[in-house]
């Protein structure tokens, strides 16, 4: 007999950040996540998460808009379906709901994780096998004070934590975010290496003004210096100069990635699970970069451990991270909501053991941080 899916419960988690999270749109001071609980027919329970960057300022999902969709639209088409039927199931949700990826990679999540633990395996085990069980980890600056970046980045290269490290900018005038990066990589010296993240915050020529001085201060890669749908500005950008441009919010899915890949980008692409609707559907856009010369890297949207973990299994299963990851999201918050946090060392990441994902929610954390007012 079938197990079936029995129930899903979607619970709004805010957990504070350990400061405040500058970026071009927002600044953060608190994390929300979206917790996905799944049952089956035999009382196994799946995990997933959909978190995104300060509310609707960043994309046009919202904690409490993906809360919604799950408990409304979502979950009534999937209580009672087969729970290993896992591609069926995502061909049917995307038959019968536009857009709504990140709640749709919670799911697919939850399933995945659903499946490890009634097979005893892992997810990276699912999508294939890992590759990699320790993967780097950058660490982002995003105070918006100099002297607190370079203090901060410091400590990190000290310690052993991160050696690779990213600045997010393009809230303030163009010269003076580019004297603060180049303060930081001065600072840091070679053995760092120091990108910047512009959050889509210039038009194309200031982003050439940007880019020619970000370049000449040694800066290693920027990410998303204009506006996602304008395609064409990443793809004369990235032609002109040598430092690359990692895409970031102009790519969601393999299609994006494929369009942009034959308009001439020459460059890397920012994979997130969230964006893609899934860590299966991430994964196919990896093969299209693959194919395309592009460069990897494993993106995040600042997910906790539930969705960090998902991230990681599907990227351990890639041969070449060119770029690394920035899977970092646990460590920007205060607490955490899992029995056993994931091991951050030798600037990188471990791989969570385990069937599934590899982690189990601590109750009473949970019941701490858990919204009470939805």
């Amino acid at each position: 007999m079938a197990v079936t899916i029995q129930s899903i419960e979607a619970i709004l988690v805010d957990i504070p950040t350990i400061r405040p999270h500058k970026l071009s749109m927002t600044t953060m001071g608190v994390q929300t996540m979206v917790i996905v609980r799944m049952k089956d027919s035999d009382g196994l329970e799946g995990l997933g998460e959909a978190t995104t960057i300060g509310g609707l300022s960043y994309g046009p999902e919202s904690p409490e808009g993906i809360k919604l969709v799950i408990d409304t639209y979502l979950s009534p088409q999937l209580i009672g379906q087969p729970a290993d039927h896992i591609n069926t199931l995502r061909v049917m949700l995307e038959r019968t709901t536009r857009g709504n990826h990140l709640a749709k990679s919670a799911l697919e999540t939850a399933l995945l994780d659903l499946r490890g633990k009634r097979l005893g395996c892992s997810v990276s085990d699912l999508l294939g096998g890992a590759v990699h069980r320790h993967l780097p980890v950058l660490w982002t600056l995003a105070s918006g004070d100099t002297a607190r970046d370079i203090e901060e980045a410091l400590d990190r290269i000290e310690t052993g934590r991160h050696r690779d490290f990213k600045l997010k900018i393009g809230a303030r005038p163009l010269m003076e975010d580019v004297r603060h990066v180049a303060a930081v990589k001065q600072a840091l010296g070679a053995e760092a290496s120091v990108r910047v993240d512009v959050n889509q915050a210039w038009d194309e020529s200031t982003a050439a003004r940007g880019m020619a001085e970000l370049q000449a201060a040694g800066v290693d890669l920027v990410e998303q210096p204009t506006p996602m749908k304008d395609h064409a500005a990443l793809v004369r950008l990235s032609r002109r100069f040598h430092l690359p441009i990692l895409a970031d919010e102009s790519v969601a899915d393999a299609t994006d990635l494929f369009h942009l890949s034959a308009a001439g980008f020459t460059g890397a692409v920012a994979m997130k699970i969230a964006k893609a609707g899934g860590p299966v559907r991430a994964l196919a856009q990896a093969t299209v970069a693959s194919a395309a010369g592009l460069g990897l890297y494993g993106g995040t949207l600042l997910e906790g451990t539930i969705g960090t973990a998902a991230s990681l299994h599907a990227w351990s299963t890639l041969e070449t991270l060119h770029w690394g990851t920035e899977m970092f999201g646990p460590l920007l918050m205060k607490d955490d909501i899992v029995v056993r946090p994931l091991t951050f060392r030798d600037n990188g990441v471990e791989l969570p053991d385990g069937p599934g994902l590899g982690v189990e929610i601590d109750e009473d954390k949970l019941a701490a941080y858990r919204r009470k007012d939805l």
